[in-house]
């Protein structure tokens, strides 16, 4: 392929290679000069010119095939023009010699057809350069025109096209020559060529004045004609034609009503001769008017349809402003259309024609007009209703019969009402809450007039009225409930008029179908309301004979429509509902006998219409609430439904006896009992399965219908990709609406309301405007249809093959169409059967089923109706594959190999072929790879039968179906595919679009196959690449648009496999001319590809799409001198697009999607523009920011333009604004010139909405490109370094008036995007710094701005969702610290104290239009952002505090400008909130209560209160649930932060009194004295610890388990509550004592740690650790946490008993180790612990000390083989417990007995170091205050220690240590004195006084005692003269029993006197070595 790259052609490469080749190789090396020639040097192919125009004009007499004919002709044009044109005139004659040539046989046709294609090409494109040889030129053509065949034709046209396109106005003498020849072929056989002249024709009528002067009804009657038995292609084609040709008689172009002086037409002629094709139809036009009508006949429906597509092609023509301005009497035109007797001659045709009308009316009001137009036309639209309405009143209440037409007016105006109302219902649906005004206008009385027409005496008109409101209450949702219970009042009030009772349930019924679009819903109540009233409907039903069926049919109806509310209201009234259908039938068998024999023939009417009403409610119940169906409710449901199937085999007698028309009735109970049966699990009702297949057979097999009515599911149920077949393509255009009528199965398209009022309340299917049940006869069989393929999987097999059998049977009886239709029904019977197999994952059945099943379908394989072969091709597969067995399989393969090998005839080998097809693509790759080869052989032998393009297409159709399902398997066939696919695209004619389809199919499937492969670079990878491309550029370049989607999705694949092969330079141009097509698969195919290559390649894609704008701009320029007067909607242009390929303007690519927008209502297509501008904003919009904001902001600008759209543009002068009343001709150019400018209409609201998104979008982009785009310094220094430097900050302004623009305007979603902007807006910049002001941020300056976005959002009639997100926005103004100044907060602050009123109304105050969910929403964002703003409060309060008070400024500082004033005082957002807090925080709690209470479990359902929360009600409990999850967090922490701040001491009394503002103190009374008459109020405690409960019960309950989409503030939130709580000592406590909640709280703590990665809630989860940690040290430290230490106690006892055991051993210096010193301290410090905190401890605690006391008491005793133990160690220890426990806990006798025993060995040691130790212990012991402890101690050792000093007088101290010893006895004894009691004192005295005289000395022996004998007569002294004055009377008395003792004492006393100064130096004290933990208590001195 390489070769053919060269500017000559390559001669020698193209001989070496073969033949079949050679066509690829001349194709590729045109492509390369196409692309070459207009990129090369002028003067190299000036050089080459000869040699090039040699070669090319020989390949014209090679026979080249169309492709290459048209680039051939492309080149020689484009060579001629670019280099010299000497020679063009004898090319030119070459080819007229050619086309003169009059050999007329198949070989030499492409010679002739090349020439004829380089004719047109030279004029096309040099034009008046070739003037002087066009008249013989045309003549040569039009002569040849004459004997050419059908190729010829449209090729010849196709040029004469191109010559007159060329040559304009200078070609006018030959215009008539050409007219007159072309108009014959108009009607030609095949449909290209009318094609061809048709847009032949339509050139020319640029120019030739007399096409729409003179010749005008001529050419009406001629494309009339031409409509007639036309297919897609021609209607479009001709309509373009007609519907310009009208347009322009109606408005001439400048320039020819200039030159000629021509008499134009009026707008009542033009439409009159619209109107004749819309009525009359084709033929019989010529014949007079009168004639025409007498003779009846029916309208062609082909001739309808495209006269309808003209009226939409002349509205486009003639512009949106002209529309504008005559839409009255457009309008009241259309609408006599459809009230013509002869649109309605019978029903079905009446619908068709209103399907016409409707089109036309959506086509042009919907897509041409803007906003303020359409409502301007709803107004009209109104108006018309208005007077119809007028009019048949008027009939209606005319009794004196004058009026013979009346009956007929009412007939016809029904239809006009139809198409009326669903016109309007659609404009007020796409307005959305755009259309408020139409409401709120009194003057239009819009709600008025609509129910106004539900009083219509025909029913499709109140459906239409009925299905009107529905729309408006749709797109208005704040009307719903007022409309709901204005029905329901009319309802009440008007019960005795039928109309009204049909009239007004309808409309109820269809409002309460609406509900589920608008999300707020409506009040729960409303479902009671509908209940009772459908209940009191049925139950009067029989009193009035006159109302019995609409009250019947009206009850039934309400209460199906209730359904549709869901199982949360349906719950409510279910048993009642199980009742009234239980009621509805009669209870037992014998019943059902009786009743056939009693009634008239009205009763059962009215019965028959009541069952089917009670099985419609059914159905809805099961298809909208299949939660409530339990195996109970299905039994219950059961039993009327067994009835219902029991009752059918009655009803044939019941219409014999009563009449024909209760067939209806009874087909419509038959309807409801399929509809309902099909969506119970069938083994339900398997008893019945035999009745109900007999009546499933009887219905599609026509048994007992004499009408051969088809279903219309065959299409559905065969597979969408053989549409191509099938033609169900057109399903995928803009006509579907109308193209539909002209399908083959019955009564395709005429889908209307009146056939089934259950639909008005039942979900739209995707895609239809409207709802179009099918007429009862198709529905019914469809139902059946259905109801067989989920029956037959659960039959026996025995009965599968009775069926089959039966099945063949009936085909047989039947003959001619009925057979046909028969056999269509059985069909797609048998294909819903497989399908449910398939489904159901069973097997067809044994051999003979199978058998039986085979001969059906292969039977119909042979049939001539394609439809049938195509789903007995689709049952084939679906057979192989329940079958899946290999050798079944291999059978029907081999049969159709067969057949195929010896078969001649176009219907077996079609039907053959797509049998092969289906095999493969149901049993797929694997299973049917043994007959691969076979099957290609064949298909590709097939597929070059040239004769017959059915077969081609068929068989290429079944090679891609193989091609797709073998997969890789396929591998090995490529290569002979592919050649065979480029040899018919070169050489099949473009006419036979179906092949060139399918051949791009197999392409796009063969792309698949080689899969990524193609990026290869081997040789065999190369040349398949190379012919894939090939391939597609022929089909891009083909004419068809289906073929040029093939051609886009196959370079789709090429590019995502081998992206670096396809080039984009020339793909997006050709995609952005598409985008502009008026075909919706080409539209859809382009924006697809698009979507495709802007994910990968945005920038380049956005670049070359730009290259068109520019080019075009150069284009515009070099035309524009040709005819200056040219008027903008040039009628060469598309119906879509204003100039043909040149839509794009400097906006770009993203500019001409975001048009598409507000054009395009295809669902796919608008979410792949989406998809598109999504991509292209990723990666663009930070780069190019201020084009894509400017883009958006264009766009959002529509939402403040609503109001000033003018007429003019404003470019215009002043003198033609000036006169208002223009001439026809200035206003014309002035409209062409407006439609060039500017988009023709305004962006939408859904295109606004998208925009403000992108917005969204476009700031988070920013924020993960680069922090300057939020810092305005480095923003500005950025700019300064470089101007192309684009940052966000520069643009605030513009991003603010967005936001703005967006939250005011009227759209409800537009509003919420814009509110949502402006809050990302707040977050992004709050904290950017003002540069030029230090202290301040950017934002500050837009304060006003918010504001006033904010304000419109609180008003009194906002939806809730709305204000919730202003709630939303305001508390994060408010908390984003922009403002410093209080006043200016208090704007917005305001906003949030109004919304926080209404929270405290409670439930059920306000007057309710939503759900209540809506309510609870509301209020929870009220609260949430309360507690948004008190949080930040509170951060802002607490850092003030933190922070160091700053020193005042002096007030002569230079820079007190700023800095002081402004800066918020510290407290002043907390002054804002503080004074709601007490209402606040009540508020919190109880949602807090509320959310603890939805999140339990299910199985706690049963506790949640009955009559709902604080903010909820239980009806809308699942719903209410998600508000709560959205708020509850920021709640939490408020609640938190305010419980912290009141550390707990605020009880709910006392808030309540904070809140009724009177004295806490007299309110809590009042307060407790009420609740204790309900139950006693709880204490603070109480209340505490239930608040605690509640927060941590809501904490661990979230952080236990957050949803991964939970927003990451969530759980911030919830660990910053927690952190807040624990700073509070109550919680602490709390915490601390409930271990359980610690421990739980850790382990969930420690599980976020593990699964929640980002750093700041790791963070927060260590923060809060820290905190229950903390708790518990404090509790320890404090409180002695008992229960832990009850663990370790024993433990810890035991070792330090052991310790004391081990280290307390005597040692010679009486020293104490550390480790003793260490364990006495210990004990002390446990047995000091007060652990009296329960019982249980206590005693444990007892049981401890005592052990631990035994222990140490048997350490002590002294053992032989152990050291001995330090004793005073020892006793110390002892001591220490007696000191430290209670006498409860020791006071045991064995304990103490044991102690006594270790004081008195000590006593008696015989260590006086022991001793004084003991006696210091026993002090303390004597002293204890406890006396109960003491006393024993005291009787049983205090004799002890007197005996002991009493012998001290006989052994006198030795050593200081023994001196020690006796002194601390003597204390002993005289604390013992102390504590006596008075009369006891002389006793206790009379044992101290004589021991201590007993130690003084005389004073002989004084001098030569030893220095401790000496020490102790002092000590022995100085204690004496203490005690006498102490105890003066008792001592006197003790003195004066002993004379002895006081002469002893009186001595004593002077001698020392004597030594007075030496005795008052030696102050004895006495050295004590005790253990440092004793401190003595009492000093004696």
């Amino acid at each position: 392929m390489e070769l053919a790259h060269s500017l000559l052609l390559n001669e020698e490469a193209l001989a070496q290679i073969t033949e079949a080749k050679r066509p690829v190789f001349i194709f590729e090396w045109l492509r390369f000069l196409d692309k070459v020639l207009v990129a090369a040097n002028k003067t190299d192919v000036k050089e080459k010119q000869k040699k090039l125009v040699e070669q090319l004009t020989g390949l014209i007499s090679s026979s080249p095939g169309p492709p290459t004919r048209k680039l051939l002709a492309k080149n020689l044009a484009a060579l001629y023009s670019i280099g010299d044109t000497f020679t063009v005139f004898q090319t030119l004659d070459k080819c007229n010699d050619i086309i003169r040539n009059k050999d007329d046989t198949a070989a030499y046709l492409p010679t002739k057809l090349a020439a004829v294609a380089c004719v047109g090409a030279f004029y096309e494109k040099m034009g008046r350069m070739l003037g002087s040889a066009f008249p013989e030129t045309v003549n040569n053509l039009l002569k040849s025109l004459k004997s050419a065949e059908s190729q010829g034709r449209s090729e010849i046209l196709m040029s004469l096209q191109k010559v007159l396109s060329g040559l304009g106005g200078a070609a006018a003498s030959s215009h008539r020559d050409i007219y007159k020849n072309a108009r014959s072929l108009l009607t030609d056989r095949s449909m290209a060529v009318r094609c061809a002249v048709a847009k032949c024709l339509l050139e020319l009528q640029n120019e030739a004045v007399f096409m729409w002067t003179a010749e005008l009804e001529n050419i009406a009657t001629l494309c009339f004609k031409a409509l007639e038995n036309s297919n897609y292609g021609v209607r479009v084609a001709v309509s373009k034609l007609l519907g310009t040709v009208m347009a322009t008689a109606l408005m001439p172009k400048q320039a020819t009503v200039m030159r000629q002086n021509v008499k134009r037409a009026t707008f009542d002629e033009v439409l009159e001769l619209m109107a004749t094709g819309f009525l009359r139809g084709g033929s019989g036009f010529l014949k007079s008017g009168g004639e025409m009508l007498k003779v009846g006949g029916s309208v062609n429906r082909e001739v309808r349809v495209g006269v309808t597509q003209a009226y939409v092609v002349f509205v486009t023509t003639l512009g949106g402003q002209w529309l504008e301005r005559s839409f009255a009497t457009f309008l009241s035109h259309v609408l006599d259309l459809v009230s013509h007797p002869r649109a309605t001659q019978t029903h079905v045709e009446a619908v068709y024609s209103r399907r016409c009308v409707s089109f036309i009316l959506r086509a042009t009001v919907g897509s041409l007009l803007g906003e303020k137009a359409q409502i301007a036309a709803a107004k009209e639209i109104c108006q018309a209703i208005g007077k119809q309405m007028k009019a048949v009143e008027a009939v209606v209440n005319d009794t004196s019969g004058e009026n013979k037409s009346g009956a007929a007016d009412i007939a016809a105006s029904q239809h006009v009402m139809v198409c009326a109302l669903q016109e309007l219902g659609s404009l007020v649906q796409s307005l959305n809450a755009t259309a408020s005004p139409l409401i709120q206008e009194a003057s239009i009385g819009l709600l008025e007039i609509v129910t106004s027409v539900l009083l219509h005496p025909s029913m499709a008109a109140r459906l239409a009225a009925a299905w009107c409101l529905r729309c408006v209450a749709v797109a208005l949702p704040f009307q719903l409930t007022p409309f709901l219970d204005r029905c329901a009042e009319r309802l009440n009030n008007l019960k005795t008029s039928p109309e009204a009772v049909s009239g007004y349930s309808f409309a109820m019924a269809a409002l309460l179908g609406g509900v589920h679009q608008c999300p707020l819903g409506i009040p729960h109540a409303k479902g009671k309301m509908v209940v009772s009233i459908a209940e009191d409907l049925l139950r009067t039903a029989a009193q009035n004979s006159r109302l019995s069926l609409q009250r019947t049919q009206a009850g039934w109806l309400l209460l199906g429509a209730l359904m549709t509310l869901g199982p949360s209201v349906v719950r409510y009234h279910l048993p009642k509902m199980l009742l009234l259908w239980r009621n509805v039938f009669p209870r037992s068998l014998k019943e059902l006998e009786a009743e056939k024999a009693r009634g008239d023939s009205f009763t059962w009417q009215v019965t028959l219409e009541g069952r089917a009403g009670a099985l419609c409610a059914m159905r809805s119940f099961v298809a909208h609430c299949p939660e409530l169906l339990t195996e109970d409710v299905i039994r219950k449901l059961m039993t009327p439904i067994e009835c219902a199937m029991t009752m059918m085999s009655h009803i044939p007698s019941v219409i014999k006896a009563h009449g024909a028309h209760l067939k209806a009735s009874a087909a419509m109970v038959r309807l409801r009992l399929y509809d309902i049966l099909a969506l119970l699990p069938p083994k339900t009702y398997e008893g019945s399965f035999n009745a109900l297949l007999r009546e499933l057979v009887a219905e599609f097999t026509l048994t007992d219908n004499s009408a051969n009515t088809t279903t219309s599911l065959l299409r559905s149920l065969c597979h969408y990709d053989d549409s191509v077949l099938l033609g169900s393509w057109l399903q995928e255009t803009d006509h579907k609406s109308i193209e539909d009528q002209l399908q083959p199965n019955s009564a395709s398209g005429s889908g209307a309301l009146e056939h089934d009022p259950s639909s008005i309340y039942l979900r739209i299917p995707a895609g239809e405007a409207v709802p179009g049940p099918l007429p009862l006869g198709v529905s019914v069989i469809d139902a059946s249809v259905a109801l067989f393929g989920v029956v037959f999987p659960h039959v026996s097999y025995k009965h599968r093959l009775q069926m089959l059998d039966h099945f063949a049977e009936c085909v047989k009886q039947a003959k001619g169409v009925r057979q046909q239709a028969v056999q269509l029904n059985i069909f797609t019977a048998v294909l819903s059967a497989l399908k449910g197999l398939a489904e159901n994952k069973s097997t067809l059945g044994p051999e003979e089923v199978r058998k039986s099943a085979l001969t059906l379908v292969m039977g119909a394989l042979d049939n001539p109706n394609p439809i049938l072969r195509c789903a007995a091709g689709e049952a084939l597969g679906r057979m192989a594959q329940v079958v899946g067995e290999a050798t079944f399989i291999a059978r029907m393969a081999q049969y159709s190999f067969d057949k195929l090998k010896s078969a001649r005839d176009v219907v077996s080998r079609t039907g053959h072929s797509l049998a092969l097809g289906c095999l493969h693509r149901y049993v797929g790759g694997i299973g049917s790879g043994q007959h691969l080869k076979t099957s290609v052989s064949i298909l590709l032998a097939l597929a070059q039968d040239g004769t017959s393009p059915e077969v081609q297409t068929w068989s290429l159709h079944s090679l891609a179906l193989i091609v797709d399902s073998s997969g890789p398997m396929y591998r090995g066939y490529v290569e002979p595919t592919l050649s065979l696919v480029l040899t018919l695209l070169l050489t099949v004619p473009p006419s036979h679009t179906e092949v060139h389809q399918c051949l791009g199919r197999c392409l796009g499937a063969i792309i698949t196959t080689v899969g990524p492969e193609l990026q290869g670079n081997g040789a065999t990878i190369s040349t398949i690449r190379s012919s894939c491309l090939v391939g597609c550029a022929i089909t891009q370049d083909h004419s068809d648009s289906l073929v040029q989607a093939a051609a886009i999705s196959c370079l789709q694949q090429l590019h995502m496999f081998a992206p670096r092969h396809v080039n984009l330079s020339s793909l997006v141009p050709s995609l952005c001319v598409h985008l502009c097509s008026s075909h919706l698969l080409l539209r859809r195919a382009a924006v697809a590809c698009l979507r495709q290559l802007a994910q990968r390649e945005a920038a380049e894609v956005c670049e070359y799409a730009m290259s068109l704008a520019k080019n075009a701009g150069d284009k515009e320029s070099s035309s524009a001198n040709v005819n200056p007067f040219a008027p903008g909607v040039s009628s060469r242009s598309d119906i879509h697009c204003r100039h043909q390929g040149v839509n794009i303007t400097e906006t770009g690519l993203e500019g001409l999607l975001f048009g598409m927008l507000d054009r395009e209502t295809d669902r796919k297509l608008c979410s792949d523009i989406h998809d598109t501008l999504g991509h292209m904003l990723s990666s663009l919009a930070v780069e190019k920011l201020s084009h894509w904001l400017m883009l958006c902001k264009d766009v959002l600008a529509a939402s403040s333009d609503m109001s000033t759209a003018t007429l003019l543009s404003s470019g215009k002068d002043e003198e033609s604004e000036k006169k208002d009343e223009m001439d026809d001709d200035t206003m014309f150019t002035t409209l062409g010139e407006e439609d060039k400018s500017k988009p023709f209409v305004a962006p939408r609201w859904a295109t606004r909405v998208f925009a403000a998104d992108c917005l969204c979008r476009i700031i988070n982009l920013c924020e993960n490109a680069d922090q300057a785009h939020f810092d305005l310094a480095m923003a500005r220094s950025a700019k300064l370094r470089n101007p192309t430097n684009d940052l966000l900050v520069l643009h605030l302004s513009d991003l603010i008036r967005m936001a703005f623009m967006a939250a005011t305007d009227h759209s409800n979603q537009l509003r919420m995007a814009g509110l949502q902007a402006l809050e990302d807006i707040i977050k992004k910049f709050a904290s950017v710094p003002e540069p030029e002001f230090p202290g301040h941020v950017i934002l500050e300056q837009y304060q006003a701005n918010v504001g006033a976005a904010l304000r419109p959002a609180f008003s009194q009639d906002t939806p809730s969702d709305i204000i919730a997100k202003a709630c939303q926005v305001c508390s994060t103004w408010i908390g984003s610290g922009v403002v410093s100044d209080l006043n200016d907060l208090r704007r917005v602050h305001n906003l949030l104290v109004s919304s926080l009123d209404k929270v405290q109304a409670g439930k059920g105050s306000s007057s309710q239009l939503y759900r209540e969910s809506a309510t609870t929403m509301e209020k929870l964002a009220v609260l949430k952002a309360w507690a948004e703003v008190y949080v930040v409060a509170m951060n802002i309060k607490k850092e003030a505090e933190s922070k160091p008070k700053r020193a005042i400024k002096n007030t002569d500082d230079d820079d007190d400008d700023y800095g002081t004033i402004d800066e918020l005082p510290p407290d002043s957002l907390i002054t804002l909130v503080q004074p709601e807090l007490p209402t606040l925080s009540r508020l919190w709690l109880a949602a807090l209560k509320d959310y603890a209470l939805l999140t339990l479990p299910a199985e706690f359902s049963s506790q949640l209160p009955p009559d709902g929360g604080a903010f909820y009600t239980p009806e809308t409990i699942d719903t209410a649930r998600l508000h709560y999850r959205n708020s509850w967090a920021p709640i939490l922490h408020a609640v938190a932060l305010w419980l912290n701040s009141t550390g707990f001491t605020c009880s709910e009394s006392t808030e309540a009194a904070a809140i009724s503002g009177l004295q806490k103190r007299s309110t809590s009374v009042n307060l407790n004295q009420a609740s204790g008459a309900v139950g006693s109020a709880k204490s603070l405690p109480e209340i505490n610890k239930d608040r605690m409960h509640l927060i941590l019960g809501v904490s661990i309950q979230f952080l236990c388990s957050p949803r991964p989409e939970e927003p990451i503030e969530h759980v911030t939130a919830c660990l910053q509550a927690l952190h807040t709580l624990l700073d509070s000592p109550y919680a602490r406590i709390h915490i601390a004592e409930d271990q359980l909640i610690g421990v739980e709280l850790l382990s969930v703590l420690h599980r976020l740690l593990l699964t929640w990665n980002p750093s700041s809630v790791q963070l927060l989860v260590t923060g809060v650790v820290q905190q229950i940690v903390r708790a518990a040290q404090d509790y320890l430290q404090e409180k002695r946490n008992t229960l832990r230490c009850m663990t370790v106690l024993p433990t810890i006892l035991f070792l330090i008993a052991r310790i004391l055991k081990d280290t307390a051993i005597k040692s010679a210096d009486n020293q104490v180790p550390p480790p003793v010193s260490a364990a006495l301290q210990g004990i002390k410090n446990i047995v000091t612990l007060s652990m009296a905190k329960t019982e249980e401890t206590q005693k444990q605690w007892t049981a401890l000390i005592r052990s631990t006391l035994a222990c140490i008491l048997e350490y002590s005793q002294p053992e032989d083989s152990v050291p001995t133990p330090d004793e005073v160690s020892m006793l110390t220890a002892i001591a220490l417990f007696l000191w430290s426990a209670s006498s409860e806990i020791i006071g045991v006798q064995s304990l103490q007995n044991g102690c006594m025993n270790r004081f008195k060995n000590a006593l008696n040691s015989c260590d006086p170091w022991v001793q004084a130790k003991c006696y210091q212990l026993l002090l303390s012991v004597f002293q204890h205050s406890n006396r109960a402890l003491s006393t024993p101690y005291i009787h049983s050792l205090a004799p002890i220690v007197v005996e002991k000093l009493k012998a001290v007088e006989r052994n006198r101290p030795a050593s200081s240590i023994e001196l020690l010893a006796v002194q601390e006895g003597v204390k002993v004894l005289e604390t013992l004195v102390a504590l006596g009691e008075e009369q006891n004192r002389v006793q206790l005295l009379a044992l101290l006084v004589p021991t201590l005289i007993s130690y003084l000395l005389d004073e002989n022996s004084f001098a030569s005692a030893s220095s401790a004998s000496k020490d102790l007569h002092e000590f022995a002294l100085q204690n004496l003269m203490h005690i006498g004055p102490l105890y003066p009377h008792a001592f006197k008395t003790v003195m004066g029993a002993a004379p002895e003792l006081k002469v002893r004492l009186e001595t004593a006393v002077r001698a020392s006197q004597a030594s007075k100064a030496k005795a008052a130096a030696r102050q004895p004290a006495p050295a004590i070595h005790s253990a440092p933990t004793i401190k003595l208590k009492t000093s004696f001195f």
